[in-house]
């Protein structure tokens, strides 16, 4: 079980990964001055083709739900994207759009029930200071409605990350990724075309090449990585990975482009990835408590779970002295075994089991 988590938060992290190549792809392989373009050739080709790979269309209240999603997550982020990329230096763009994770972590507690720690939020403020370390200059300028748009680019996509996750679409997770491509990148024709104009006329190989990356492997591969993700990892743990865009950009700019790599933006890199590691940590399991209400005997009984556990029932093996428990969960009744002593008079109240060792039980509710 450990190792397929593990296996899936590193695919998962492909997908930023992959992100953070896009602005190699853009300044050396894109004409240019379309960004809008590049974000609908991005998005609906390798929408239109999951769509015709799959050949399942949404049905009933999944039509507008992959029309919000597809809107928050690919087409109003790219948009805001692009503004705040016009308007700020990408450093501070970066830094901005860093505040992504903790956005995540607020709305997750509020309408997914996961917890909000302490850990997830200083992993989060350390995740900005990081950020901020590697891409900041000294020199960068701030502009209000560039601030704006960044910020509101992050906002959006937390709440399509969150809202992904409490929607779970009984379709195949090709088809649901190709329905979000589909909507965001119609949503961005009219945008592309009355912003930037008629695409141009003509297009080098270098050009293909580049929009093929982007739709193939920065958009159909990588959305379909990350909504899988969104699946079976706890959204913020998901959004964590984010973080990973700005590091593999600015490694690719070191190695390929030959960009000045600082000792502050590698103190940044490793700030990042720390924070990355706290955040995806799996938590300590925590012994499982209930209380134990009589069922005739005084030796079986019902364990009413206290909020947040799992439920467990008791029946008894031997007379007063050995029971077996059963924890509920997705419908499954692993067998463990506890041993409680017998008590001098009245009912057993209280029970605690572990995973892996025997529980006790007392009568005045306190469990050992």
């Amino acid at each position: 079980m450990l190792r397929n988590h593990r296996g899936v938060i590193l695919l998962t992290a492909l997908t930023p990964a992959i992100w953070g190549t896009t602005y190699l792809v853009t300044t050396e392989l894109l004409p240019p001055g379309r960004p809008l373009l590049a974000a609908v050739i991005r998005a609906l080709p390798a929408g239109l083709l999951l769509v015709a790979i799959t050949r399942r269309l949404p049905q009933g209240i999944w039509w507008w739900r992959a029309l919000v999603l597809g809107a928050l997550n690919i087409g109003v982020f790219f948009a805001l994207l692009f503004v705040g990329a016009y308007r700020l230096p990408g450093g501070v763009a970066a830094t901005v759009g860093a505040v992504q994770p903790l956005l995540v972590a607020l709305l997750s507690a509020g309408l997914l029930g996961e917890r909000l720690t302490l850990r997830t939020l200083l992993a989060a403020a350390a995740g900005v200071a990081g950020v901020s370390l590697l891409v900041l200059r000294a020199d960068a300028r701030l502009d209000a409605w560039g601030v704006a748009a960044a910020l509101g680019g992050a906002a959006v996509m937390a709440v399509g990350v969150v809202l992904s996750k409490r929607w779970q679409s009984p379709a195949p997770l090709l088809a649901t990724t190709g329905w979000q491509l589909v909507a965001g990148g119609l949503l961005l024709v009219p945008v592309a075309l009355v912003v930037e104009g008629a695409p141009p006329d003509g297009l080098s190989g270098a050009n293909v090449a580049g929009y093929a990356y982007l739709s193939l492997v920065g958009a159909a591969l990588a959305y379909a990585l990350w909504f899988r993700g969104l699946r079976v990892l706890p959204a913020t743990k998901v959004t964590f990975l984010g973080l990973l865009s700005p590091v593999v950009a600015t490694l690719l700019g070191w190695v390929v482009l030959g960009q000045e790599l600082t000792v502050a933006q590698g103190f940044g890199a490793v700030v990042v990835l720390g924070a990355l590691a706290v955040a995806q940590a799996q938590p300590s399991r925590r012994r499982k408590a209930g209380r134990v209400w009589p069922s005739g005997r005084w030796s079986a009984g019902r364990v009413r779970p206290s909020p947040g556990r799992e439920a467990v029932r008791v029946w008894p093996s031997r007379p007063w002295s050995v029971a077996r428990v059963q924890l509920s969960g997705e419908g499954q009744w692993p067998r463990r075994r506890c041993t409680y002593r017998r008590l001098p008079s009245g009912p057993v109240h209280s029970i605690r089991t572990t995973p892996a060792t025997a529980a006790s039980a007392t009568r005045d509710g306190s469990a050992q």
